[in-house]
């Protein structure tokens, strides 16, 4: 299965080991769930996950993060943008995260903001969804 992993879901899998996102985490680790990300998606996990506010959350040095990312790296598809779609969001900066579920063909995004995301679904044939549904639909 694949899924583009919006910011976010990082973000919370790393604050906490016991909510949805890590379970989510923990299933790309076992080869479960595929994320599919772009350069500039993976440019916004690796600046927004080496925040000093997050990072005295998550309590992982700077080295730590890159080794967590070499690994999501390795479990994770690789595609290229070569369609843009914007504006179509209301936050420009999610469209990133569109364009990588669009042009890496993902029938997911699962993101902690679905609001964010509105018509998705009918405009671009992305189901869009929280990682708590997400863990629930799946492996509950």
């Amino acid at each position: 299965m694949r899924a583009v992993l919006d910011t976010s879901v990082l973000v919370a899998a790393l604050r906490s080991r016991t909510g949805a996102s890590n379970l989510i985490l923990r299933r790309v680790a076992e080869g479960d769930l595929r994320p599919v990300v772009t350069t500039p998606l993976w440019l916004e996990y690796e600046a927004v996950l080496t925040r000093p506010e997050h990072q005295l959350v998550h309590g992982l040095t700077p080295a730590e993060i890159q080794r967590f990312l070499g690994a999501f790296a390795s479990a994770s598809e690789a595609v290229e943008v070569h369609f843009r779609w914007r504006p179509t969001l209301p936050d420009p900066s999610d469209e990133m995260v569109l364009e990588a579920a669009v042009n890496g063909r993902s029938p997911l995004l699962i993101t902690h903001n679905p609001r964010d995301f509105r018509r998705v679904d009918v405009n671009f044939g992305v189901r869009v969804i929280t990682p708590g549904a997400f863990v629930k639909e799946m492996w509950s």
